[in-house]
C-alpha cells in the first residue's frame, strides 16, 4: 500500500465523520427535532420505517446494551417518536415502532444520506463507483472485527 495515499485518505474520513455528526447534531438543534441527541437520532433510525423491531434486534444494530436502549426507549417514547406495540399472538412480545413524528424524522435523515451519497458518486464512472464500493465494504469489515474486538 502507498503510504502516500493512506496519509492523503486519513485526514478526509477523519473529517468526513466529523463533519457528517456535527451537521447532524446542528440540523437537529435548528429545527423543531431540537429535543433530541444523535444517539437519540441514530436509535430513531436503526428502528427504521417499515417494520417493528424487538429491543434486542435495535440494541445489536446500534451496538449497545439492551439495558442501555431501553433508557433510550424510554425517552423516545415520551418524546413521541417511538411507541412499543404489544403483539397480538404473544402479548409477552414487544417490538419498537415509530409513531408519525419519528417517521417524519426519519424520512428527513434519510433525505441528507442519500443527498450526501449522490454527491459522493457524482461525476464518478461506474469503475470508479466501484472501486469506492470495495473500499468502503473493506472500512467496513475492518469496524466490525474491531468493534468484535472491544466487545469480547
Amino acid at each position: 500500500m502507498d503510504e502516500g495515499l493512506v496519509k492523503e485518505v486519513n485526514p478526509y474520513l477523519v473529517t468526513i465523520f466529523n463533519q457528517v455528526l456535527n451537521i447532524e447534531e446542528k440540523a437537529l438543534k435548528g429545527s423543531e427535532f431540537k429535543d433530541l441527541s444523535i444517539k437519540e437520532m441514530h436509535t430513531i433510525e436503526a428502528i427504521g420505517m417499515y417494520r417493528e423491531h424487538t429491543t434486542s434486534e435495535v440494541a445489536k444494530k446500534t451496538s449497545v446494551t439492551v439495558g442501555t436502549l431501553t433508557v433510550t426507549i424510554n425517552n423516545l417514547v415520551k418524546k413521541g417518536y417511538v411507541e412499543r406495540i404489544r403483539m397480538d399472538n404473544d402479548r409477552r412480545v414487544v417490538k419498537l415502532g415509530l409513531t408519525n413524528k419519528g417517521r417524519l424524522l426519519y424520512r428527513l435523515h434519510d433525505k441528507f444520506h442519500r443527498d450526501m451519497v449522490k454527491e459522493t458518486l457524482g461525476g464518478m464512472s461506474q469503475e470508479e463507483g466501484e472501486a469506492l464500493i470495495k473500499g468502503l465494504r473493506n472500512l467496513h469489515d475492518f469496524l466490525a472485527r474491531t468493534q468484535q474486538t472491544l466487545n469480547e
